[in-house]
């Protein structure tokens, strides 16, 4: 049974097959109905959502499906049942699981008892999803992905910058992350994403100066500086994250005909100004739209895999 629990469960030419399908799917979105029946998906929340919980619906839906929306909270796993007891149930009712939780090891725990495709739709250490929407951006923009430089700046140690190392070294890009020591991604995420880097001809370079990830590049990201659950740290973030910001200046830096990225939700004049976000560089909302067709395409394929 195939899942998407983190970005290098898919190979890379399985990245490229995933994205290949969701070009397809967006340019006929009612062509392929693999969930005909309607055959539900259980998508579960345990952190609040707008992109993710949208474009799940919607995308299930498409593909002929009833999308089974439920909060955690109000589920016997709110009230402490074992996630390998509800995995047995959900697989016995549904043909996928989606989740949006805190730890991976939750997602691992459900894919090993669901028997049916479990898909990561954000953990604290991964957002696979979000990158196959960003991939699938940056094609449409610049009509390929192996060889451009990605420069991801502000807090690389959180779920983004794992998977912007994850995914870009399997796409054959090269990742910058610039982030400030002590926030920078896990070194053993790293290492995975480096080897994974030797097979594609990507790279994967962590610094803190943001004007070496900046250099050249030809797609720009951020992120927000304070995710959910770090409202306490909020004023020392936004201290020692200041010099990380996506200016109009810094975006000087990198290459005249560079896009930029932002997952959302923005914080204007915080991690991205507002004449970049909002300026003719951003591609940040076909971004948002190609969140429905990426996981719809993932969704196809790992139902395809398990048939």
């Amino acid at each position: 049974m195939r899942h998407f629990l983190r970005d290098d469960d898919l190979s890379p030419a399985e990245q490229r097959e995933v994205l290949e399908l969701a070009l397809a799917m967006k340019a006929e979105p009612y062509a392929r109905k693999p969930l005909a029946g309607p055959q539900t998906v259980a998508v579960l929340f345990d952190k609040s959502s707008t992109r993710t919980r949208v474009s799940f619906a919607v995308g299930i839906a498409d593909l002929g499906g009833n999308p089974l929306v439920m909060d955690t909270g109000t589920t016997q796993i709110g009230r402490g049942e074992p996630i390998a007891d509800t995995a047995r149930v959900l697989g016995r009712m549904t043909s996928a699981v989606v989740w949006r939780t805190y730890a991976q090891a939750g997602l691992e725990d459900m894919a090993a008892h669901a028997g049916v495709p479990v898909v990561n739709a954000l953990s604290d250490d991964f957002h696979p999803c979000q990158i196959l929407a960003d991939w699938l951006t940056v094609l449409e923009h610049k009509g390929t992905l192996a060889g451009l430089t990605v420069a991801y700046l502000g807090d690389g140690a959180n779920n983004m910058g794992h998977s912007y190392v994850l995914g870009g070294a399997t796409a054959g890009m090269h990742v910058r992350v610039g982030a400030p020591s002590g926030y920078q991604p896990d070194p053993a995420i790293v290492a995975d994403a480096q080897r994974v880097a030797a097979t594609t001809g990507g790279s994967v370079v962590i610094t803190d100066d943001p004007a070496e990830a900046l250099r050249d590049a030809d797609v720009v990201i951020t992120d927000t500086w304070v995710s959910m659950g770090q409202e306490d740290e909020k004023a020392e973030r936004l201290a020692l994250f200041s010099g990380y910001s996506i200016t109009t200046e810094a975006m000087g830096l990198a290459r005249p005909d560079a896009v930029v990225l932002h997952c959302l939700p923005a914080y204007r004049g915080l991690e991205i100004a507002a004449d970049v976000i909002d300026g003719p560089q951003s591609v940040v909302w076909d971004e948002a739209e190609n969140r429905l067709h990426a996981q719809k395409a993932v969704l196809a394929w790992l139902l395809a895999k398990a048939s």
